[in-house]
């Protein structure tokens, strides 16, 4: 067995967990998460502890599923966040509603509309929050609309990543 599947996930205050045959269930103050059930996983709930092992010798996912579920109990207690950036001249973002509008230098606004479970906000007009409690869902989010417009190699702009590196290349010598 692994050695990340013999640790605990200790469950925190307000977070309830439902283990049944066809799937798991982490209930907490951001919302509800659910995973279906690994064939060979087995997970126990016992003194506000979860715990995973594997059930054969043929299943190799116990590590995977315990490192599924502590994400799945941070998401409910705490929750995710990622923060872009948005760099270039005249590039903006702004919230209509539900709607994310996006002024990132094309002839038209881009307009990208919030999934289920995930809010956006914008702090300032230069960035982006995506929060949400799935870990999963809010890193597809911020990867989409990192996708409308990423860095380019040249200058720099575009969205990006709080914190991201942008490698420039030289421009073309005369």
């Amino acid at each position: 067995m692994s050695r990340v599947a013999k640790q605990p996930i200790a469950l925190p205050k307000g977070v309830e967990c439902h283990v049944a045959k066809d799937g798991i269930t982490v209930k907490g103050p951001k919302g509800t998460l659910r995973m279906h059930a690994i064939p060979g996983v087995e997970v126990k709930s016992a003194d506000g502890h979860l715990t995973c092992a594997d059930g054969s010798a043929e299943t190799k996912f116990a590590g995977t599923t315990r490192a599924l579920l502590a994400n799945m109990v941070h998401g409910v207690s705490q929750g995710y966040e990622r923060k872009l950036e948005l760099v270039g001249v005249g590039f903006r973002a702004a919230l209509q509603g539900k709607s994310l509008n996006l002024s990132l230098g094309f002839s038209h606004p881009v307009v990208f509309p919030a999934p289920e479970g995930i809010t956006l906000e914008t702090p300032s007009p230069t960035e982006i929050l995506v929060k949400g409690a799935d870990k999963q869902r809010v890193g597809e989010v911020a990867a989409k609309i990192r996708a409308v417009r990423p860095p380019e190699p040249y200058k720099g702009k575009g969205v990006r990543y709080a914190g991201e590196r942008i490698t420039l290349k030289e421009a073309k010598k005369a």
